[in-house]
């Protein structure tokens, strides 16, 4: 790969993250909000654009990034990824507790909660697993499925939670993101061997 496609990978990815966030940081549905609140919707903000850099981190999809260096920083933007979606639920626990309650107990009446608080119990799972995997006694094949599976759970209940909200992002930089995330996920997974060991050994 030459040094201007590198540029390039890493400038589009760098404008897939910049843009949704810059546009919802300056929405006016901000005006005359709590500075708690604020934060709570950008560290979603936040939480959405590492789901895109952790599947290209893990499969070493990024330019100039050894492979040893990518589990590092895949290992450190996960915690990253936990700690923005603590933020973004504590926020709005500080700003509204009953909405919370209401979406922790799947009772409440916007949908996009119910998405949303699935995806945090799944990120959750999958953090755990990954925490937890040197520790375990789990083969390697099982604890990638494993993970891997929480983390599409992740991916598909942030997506449609993010989606379902008419909120800060910007409708078409939201997509966009959105679109790429399910697409660097499906890239790492596909070149994942795991998948291919399973397949060989139901044949």
């Amino acid at each position: 790969m030459t040094r201007l496609s590198a540029g390039l990978i890493w400038l589009a990815l760098g404008c897939a993250i910049a843009v949704p966030f810059a546009i919802a940081a300056t929405s006016p549905l901000l005006a005359w909000r709590q500075p708690v609140y604020i934060a709570a919707g950008l560290a979603g903000v936040v939480a959405l654009a590492l789901m895109l850099l952790q599947p290209l981190l893990a499969g070493g999809h990024l330019p100039g990034l050894p492979a040893p260096r990518g589990r590092r920083l895949h290992r450190l933007a996960g915690i990253l990824l936990i700690a923005a979606v603590v933020v973004h639920v504590a926020g709005l626990w500080v700003t509204s507790p009953p909405d919370v309650i209401d979406a922790l107990l799947f009772v409440s009446p916007t949908p996009f909660s119910d998405w949303g608080v699935i995806a945090m119990w799944a990120l959750f799972a999958a953090g755990l697993l990954a925490a937890l995997h040197r520790w375990s006694r789990l083969r390697p094949r099982i604890f990638r499925l494993a993970h891997t599976a929480t983390v599409c759970v992740a991916v598909a209940g942030s997506i449609a939670h993010a989606l379902l909200i008419e909120g800060t992002m910007g409708d078409v930089s939201k997509a966009v993101l959105c679109v790429l995330v399910v697409l660097a996920l499906a890239r790492t997974i596909a070149g994942l061997r795991t998948w291919t060991l399973l397949r060989r050994r139901r044949a």
